[in-house]
């Protein structure tokens, strides 16, 4: 159950109105009126919670769960124990996600600009914007309506950013055009100049950078990442990607739509990913690459070369995943035998 000191539980909601919210169909239709208060976790559910079975590793939970109903895919809706519902679904966890969206709601905010933030006269603020203390806007900022603005974040001149976004503390954004419903957790950097400099025997030469980053709608930027804008060609982070803690993306880098970019990433300038490009954690990529769309790229990896649309990829070099599946079964057969100090 969600601590009540950070989180404020709406409801209850009925059967009947879970499963319409979330395209679900009731084991027991009868049921339809029974409500539940609260979500909570498949082992610690009790009568007056729903909870959810995504992974059969979890099956004996909801076996022996004591919740009042469970998101559970049609397979394993039979085995739900006496007195606990199941809403049948063939995504359980996108299911639970909605109804917990529910249960916990998006925190409602009022109209106010703090004594202490400080917004240029030439700013356009949009209507319902929350902006707290310590902010700094800029000449010619566009904010659209129902944003928050978080302590300390600093907007730099010309930035625009959409409806319903939420900038989080300590933010820096410029050279930026930002979409509608994105959210930037805290210390996010957004629109430094990218690293680009010409050599020279006498010393490095800095190249201006001349571009943009473009952030689309529905995108989601993780705490302390860091994005570059373009040398000239934009930056652009594709709708509905989902960037983690700790990732750098170098200048004139374009992500496609709903990409997944995982903890301590790096990309380098000029590469591309497309669309559904899954990235794990501590991946690196090359610059001036090309990922093909629906591409996984497993944890740890170093990128090196393109990687075809739907190719799953691991190593480093990255190679494909059968292949380096063997060369490490190969690896093991050759390695000091047992009993063998190697010295």
């Amino acid at each position: 159950m969600a601590d009540k000191r950070f989180f404020t539980v709406a409801g209850p909601f009925t059967l009947g109105q879970l499963a319409e919210m979330t395209g679900s169909t009731l084991s027991d239709p009868a049921a339809a009126d029974k409500s539940v208060a609260d979500v909570a976790a498949l082992q610690e559910a009790n009568g007056s919670q729903v909870t959810f079975l995504d992974n059969r590793k979890y099956l004996d939970y909801f076996r022996h769960t004591h919740a009042a109903a469970c998101f559970v895919k049609p397979d394993f809706a039979s085995q739900a124990p006496q007195g606990t519902v199941a809403l049948v679904n063939k995504n359980p966890y996108k299911a639970y996600a909605l109804a917990a969206q529910a249960f916990y709601p998006d925190e409602k905010f009022r109209d106010y600009i703090a004594s202490s933030a400080v917004v240029d006269p030439s700013a356009d603020i949009g209507a319902d914007c929350l902006i707290e203390h310590g902010v700094i806007i800029g000449r010619n900022v566009k904010i659209g309506n129902r944003c928050r603005i978080e302590a300390h974040a600093v907007i730099r001149d010309g930035v625009e950013i959409g409806d319903d976004c939420s900038i989080g503390p300590n933010t820096f954004i410029t050279h930026a055009i930002i979409g509608k419903r994105v959210r930037l957790y805290p210390g996010v950097c957004v629109g430094r100049a990218g690293f680009g400099f010409a050599i020279d025997p006498t010393g490095y030469i800095s190249v201006p950078q001349l571009g943009r980053v473009l952030i689309e709608d529905d995108v989601e930027i993780g705490a302390n990442s860091t994005i570059d804008r373009g040398a000239g060609p934009d930056t652009v982070i594709g709708r509905g990607s989902r960037i983690d803690n700790l990732v750098q993306i170098g200048h004139n880098v374009k992500i496609g739509r709903q990409c997944v970019i995982v903890a301590q990433t790096g990309i380098s300038g000029s590469t591309q990913l497309g669309d559904f490009v899954m990235t794990g954690g501590q991946s690196g990529f090359a610059g001036h690459l090309k990922i093909g769309a629906g591409a996984r790229i497993a944890a740890q990896s170093g990128i090196m070369r393109d990687v075809p649309a739907g190719e799953e990829v691991m190593g480093s070099p990255a190679v494909p995943l059968r292949q380096f599946m063997r060369q490490t079964a190969l690896v093991g057969r050759m390695g000091v035998k047992k009993g063998n100090t190697g010295e």
